[in-house]
């Protein structure tokens, strides 16, 4: 608050009277209370950043690093150069055998027509129950918790292909963020992170070296 004092001379001098000077001084404290106000404020609502992360599941070794353990219902997904996916379905094969032909690699592409629409084909019926359990959710005819149990069960079922997501030392990080992000776009449940095996690289590289 601004304070006036009155000071100076009020004489005369010459019959003429002369005008009384006047000081202010400004009270700073009412300012000061304002500061903290604000700043208070801004600490409380202010949103600060958090870490972003990506939660990856990785499965324990084999003991023996040349065989893995057969997943029943899985995709394997192999990423190598120029940002090229090869998978095949099932369990992997080196050479044909009594229990089936030898492992043929497919290819795809990260286009909404090549990846997206292969997940969301082999992917279709969990995720019309997922959706199925979105709208009772929204229609309160579902609690949270018992939402959030729902769709974790679903995703876990064992009817829901097991994604397995394999590199060899040409794929990029890019690769392997991008398609985590289309198995999560495509609500998949279960898919996890593993060590290729040399008979997989070996034919990964006859692929690659035939196209």
């Amino acid at each position: 608050m601004a304070e006036i004092q009155e000071g100076g001379g009020g004489g005369k001098k010459g019959g003429k009277k002369r005008a009384k000077k006047q000081s202010t001084r400004i009270d700073m404290t009412p300012m000061v209370d304002l500061a903290f106000l604000l700043l208070t404020f801004f600490v409380l609502t202010a949103t600060f950043s958090k870490p972003k992360s990506m939660e990856l599941t990785f499965p324990a070794p084999p003991l023996d690093e040349k065989e893995q353990p057969p997943i029943k219902n899985g995709i394997t997904f192999l990423l190598t150069k120029d940002d090229k996916i090869f998978y095949y379905e099932g369990e992997f094969r080196a050479a044909d055998s009594d229990k089936g032909a030898k492992t043929q690699l497919s290819e795809l592409n990260f286009s909404k027509e090549s990846l997206r629409k292969y997940l969301l084909e082999k992917n279709k019926d969990m995720q019309k129950q997922v959706k199925d359990l979105i709208v009772k959710h929204d229609a309160k005819q579902l609690e949270d918790s018992t939402f959030k149990r729902l769709v974790k069960e679903r995703k876990a079922d064992k009817l829901t292909p097991t994604f397995l997501i394999k590199t060899d030392d040409k794929a990029t990080y890019k690769n392997v963020i991008d398609m985590i992000d289309e198995l999560n776009y495509n609500v998949v449940g279960k898919y996890v992170m593993v060590d290729i095996i040399k008979p997989e690289f070996d034919l990964l590289i006859e692929k690659v070296g035939a196209n």
